[in-house]
């Protein structure tokens, strides 16, 4: 198509071809980009979008649109330094004749990502993380406790400054109350069977102010499976994360592990399409889950929904926290408790989870 004839679909001339995007942090971050990310590229199927990410997290993008692509560069190995990143700049700008950049991540790696692409006569626009607005939110003291905007409202501004105003069109991954076909996790189980309930479960996260005790964690566990006709998957890494998951699987009828099995993204992701419900601290598999279109009951400690970091289109119905006046003290979870004994998480009675939890799964709820 000549660019004459290109006709954006906002009705503006924003003059783009061919925008780069980069996000190269944790999991959740990353997962938290796809809804505003597949959004701009349905609003403007005119240009090309290139999203650089780490090779590990490239299985997340499924079902993309035609016009995003998805490129892993491993800048810890490949891609060291500011001459190495000066080297990918220069590849990507050279394979995908870039003349935008979107960074998603405002780290120093990517403002030197930018800063050779503005050099270069690229048009750049940056993440504005709210810094201040957080730190006033954690502080010890004097906490303004107010709710601040979602990491993706702070995405969509980074295209907003850069000319690109994103419509709302993701519905999930398979679509508005879509699921993925069975085959796709075929692997992991067969289909559901009769009026069977399917859980997930991830009880872990990475620092210790988002997790919640494993042994209180093991009586929601209980509860639900003595209360629901209920298939429990449980969702976690290798090392003691297997162990421990591995020890309920074969303790609870009905109780599946996938920690340490490594069936990808694309298939974990299907099968999560088609859970009741997913229960999950503050981590990663809350956006998996929830970008895949599945109700979470997320479990919050050190951390906040405040900070604007909640699962898309989750709901305070299904959020689990203790009213504290130290909380939120951190907005990753891995500073020390200002208290010394974690009470944000160890205080939650393991009935609160199970209760919110089970209003999906048609058990019982006396507990």
């Amino acid at each position: 198509m000549a660019k004459n004839d290109r006709l954006p679909a906002t009705g503006n001339d924003h003059g783009l071809l061919s925008v780069l995007m980069a996000r190269f942090s944790a999991l959740g971050d990353v997962a938290m980009t796809i809804p505003v990310v597949y959004s701009a590229c349905r609003t403007y199927p005119d240009i090309r979008f290139v999203m650089v990410t780490r090779p590990s997290m490239t299985g997340i993008f499924i079902n993309r649109p035609d016009n995003l692509t998805v490129v892993g560069a491993d800048v810890k190995q490949d891609y060291v330094g500011p001459g190495g990143l000066r080297r990918l700049v220069s590849e990507l700008k050279k394979e995908y004749h870039t003349d935008a950049f979107v960074d998603l991540h405002d780290v120093l790696r990517t403002k030197v990502m930018r800063a050779w692409l503005w050099l270069g006569g690229v048009r750049v626009s940056r993440l504005n993380k709210g810094r201040g607005n957080k730190r006033a939110l954690t502080r010890r003291r004097n906490k303004v406790m107010l709710p601040l905007i979602s990491s993706r409202a702070r995405y969509r501004e980074a295209f907003f400054r850069i000319g690109l105003p994103v419509q709302e069109h993701f519905e999930g991954l398979y679509g508005r109350g879509g699921k993925a076909p069975v085959e796709a996790f075929a692997e992991i189980s067969s289909p559901k069977c009769g009026d069977e309930k399917w859980m997930g479960l991830a009880p872990f996260a990475a620092h210790r102010g988002k997790i919640y005790p494993v042994k209180k964690m093991e009586e929601v566990l209980r509860d639900i499976v003595a209360r629901a006709n209920v298939k429990v998957f449980l969702f976690g890494g290798g090392g003691h994360e297997a162990e421990i998951l591995g020890a309920w699987a074969g303790k609870y009828p009905g109780v599946v592990s996938l920690a340490g099995k490594k069936y990808g993204f694309p298939a974990e992701l299907a099968l999560m399409s088609h859970l009741d419900v997913m229960v999950a601290m503050d981590s990663a598999n809350m956006h998996l889950a929830s970008i895949a279109g599945t109700k979470v009951v997320s479990v919050w400690g050190a951390t906040h929904p405040y900070c604007g970091f909640k699962g898309w289109r989750q709901t305070d119905a299904d959020t689990v926290q203790l009213a504290m006046t130290c909380r939120p003290c951190s907005v990753f979870g891995n500073k020390p408790c200002y208290r010394g004994d974690y009470h944000c998480l160890d205080g939650i009675p393991p009935g609160m989870i199970a209760q919110k939890a089970l209003r999906y799964l048609g058990g019982r709820e006396d507990v």
